[in-house]
């Protein structure tokens, strides 16, 4: 884990602070430090993603979410991201991760996270995950209803919709990607074989 220290922090304060609401958000300060660089001076693309885990980490604390995972052995998985970045973060920038639950399926849970600098949106992220236990994944009602009874998820946005259909249509073009590359190459098997 290359944010340790953060991790700690994040994990250590996120008992102390105040409780939050599944539909909360949660807010945690960073600040860019030199091993977060790339060549260009600013905050490589991959570290949002990795600061994004611990926003995720003090929402599910702060929920009470993560004791009810300690409880019954559940696994947080993260099954896919969109990001959008805006602007760039530079060296020693402060900056704000939010964090907040969108809905949720059956299967998964949608979590919102934008990262602001001074009010202006830096980097803004959708993502879905779900919870595991034994190889099997469980419900999504159960994980919310373990920590609220009867909480109800809202409606799902149409921007979720969209994205849901879209990645179901890119699953289905690179399944067929991989059937066609499959089938070349057991042309080719075929043709050296034969010679």
């Amino acid at each position: 884990m290359n944010l340790f220290a953060r991790l700690f922090r994040v994990f250590f304060c996120a008992f102390f602070r105040s409780r939050l609401d599944f539909f909360d958000t949660s807010i945690v300060k960073f600040r860019v430090w030199f091993n977060d660089l790339d060549i260009n001076q600013h905050m490589t693309n991959s570290r949002y993603l990795s600061v994004m885990d611990l926003g995720r980490t003090d929402l599910m604390i702060r929920t009470g979410l993560g004791a009810k995972m300690h409880k019954y052995g559940w696994g947080a998985v993260l099954g896919s991201a969109a990001v959008r970045w805006r602007r760039a973060l530079g060296l020693l920038h402060l900056y704000e991760l939010h964090t907040r639950v969108l809905c949720w399926d059956e299967k998964w849970v949608f979590i919102e996270q934008t990262i602001y600098r001074r009010g202006d949106v830096i980097c803004h992220a959708l993502v879905k995950g779900l919870f595991v236990h034994n190889k099997r994944t469980v419900p999504m009602q159960e994980v919310f209803d373990s920590v609220r009874a009867n909480v109800q998820s809202p409606p799902l946005p149409k921007f979720v919709v969209t994205w849901l259909k879209m990645e179901e249509e890119f699953k289905d073009h690179k399944s067929a990607t991989s059937t066609g590359t499959k089938k070349i190459k057991s042309k080719s098997k075929s043709k050296s074989k034969s010679k």
